[in-house]
């Protein structure tokens, strides 16, 4: 998974927007104004991505994948850092990123929530 094909995929779920409020190298995935993916802009291959879990998945997973690591500088019980490409493929982390993206979407406010449909 290439940065731009990232930035494609989750571009368009409803609702996303990017930014790099933290510096200029981390790229923010957000949806409704709250963070679901984090991702490094100039990180040399193979990417690595940031993405938010229910706390009983993210030890399974870390338990299960060797790519799946604790969330870097992020709560570790509800962030993982997926290294993409060690042993986590393509379909695995879209299923992530799409869970990610519903877990923080599911978090907003129901009228936030109805104009994201």
């Amino acid at each position: 998974m290439t940065l731009e094909y990232l930035r494609t995929y989750c571009l368009s779920k409803p609702g996303t927007s990017e930014d790099t409020p933290f510096d200029s190298d981390t790229l923010v995935f957000r949806v409704g104004g709250k963070i679901f993916l984090f991702t490094s802009i100039g990180a040399e291959p193979p990417v690595r991505i940031s993405i938010k879990n229910e706390a009983e998945k993210v030890a399974e997973l870390k338990d299960q994948y060797e790519g799946i690591l604790p969330g870097y500088h992020l709560n570790k019980k509800f962030w993982i850092t997926v290294v993409l490409g060690v042993d986590v493929q393509m379909p695995l982390a879209k299923e992530l990123i799409d869970e990610s993206y519903a877990i923080v979407k599911a978090s907003l406010p129901k009228k936030i929530q109805a104009t994201l449909e």
